[in-house]
């Protein structure tokens, strides 16, 4: 929880400033959250060698601010309604089906931002680098009944474009790859145990107002 805090406090500091005109931009979309994830193997009494599981894709709502300090640097921080990411059976296990865990992740991201060109360009394109903190809430899983993940703390590097319909209406589009690590315990008839290392490419797409 401290870190959401501290890139809530991070936020807010970017608006207490002097403002001028167009140093504020506010982006709305969706966001697909797509999973590549790899697991060191569950591990626990009575799991057969082999068991392992997948995480699938999910899709979601974001808000984005960004905070400009010159026409060409910005601070950015990303918001999104929780997705709910959810993992099938794999391996010696498969047989256990879909579903067998779901988990929120809520997932602020702070990005510093280049934007090339320069302001009055109809194509923006730029790229930003960053932090990303994910926790995991509402965790189920039809294996145990007590089910705990850790959080996850990493980088984040996006690449994007910005396109102006008008002086502060536009659309956007980016790609960003993020480290979200989490060790995963889940208790119920035996201990099961392993790490996902969910190795997400995140895909967006919106519309942006600069002010």
């Amino acid at each position: 929880m401290k870190t959401i805090h501290s890139l809530a406090l991070a936020a807010l500091a970017l608006s207490c400033g002097a403002a001028r005109a167009d140093d504020n931009v506010v982006k709305f979309g969706l966001t697909e959250y797509t999973t590549h994830s790899q697991t060191n193997g569950i591990s626990g009494i009575g799991v057969p060698p082999g068991a392992d599981a997948e995480t699938g894709n999910a899709t979601t709502v974001i808000f984005v601010y960004e905070r400009l300090f010159t026409p060409n640097i910005g601070l950015e921080l990303v918001l999104g309604i929780p997705p709910t990411i959810k993992a099938k059976a794999t391996g010696s296990v498969a047989f256990l089906g879909d579903d067998v865990l779901s988990a929120k992740n809520l997932a602020p991201t702070l990005l510093l931002n280049y934007h090339f060109g320069t302001p009055g360009d109809t194509w923006r394109p730029y790229l930003g680098a960053g932090m990303n903190y994910t926790r995991f809430l509402d965790i189920k899983s039809t294996l145990a009944s007590n089910v705990k993940m850790g959080d996850s703390y990493g980088y984040a590097v996006q690449a994007g474009i910005n396109y102006a319909l008008t002086k502060d209406v536009g659309l956007f589009a980016s790609v960003a790859k993020l480290d979200v690590k989490s060790n995963l315990v889940a208790a119920g008839t035996t201990v099961l145990t392993t790490k996902i290392d969910f190795r997400p490419i995140v895909y967006s797409a919106g519309v942006t107002y600069q002010f």
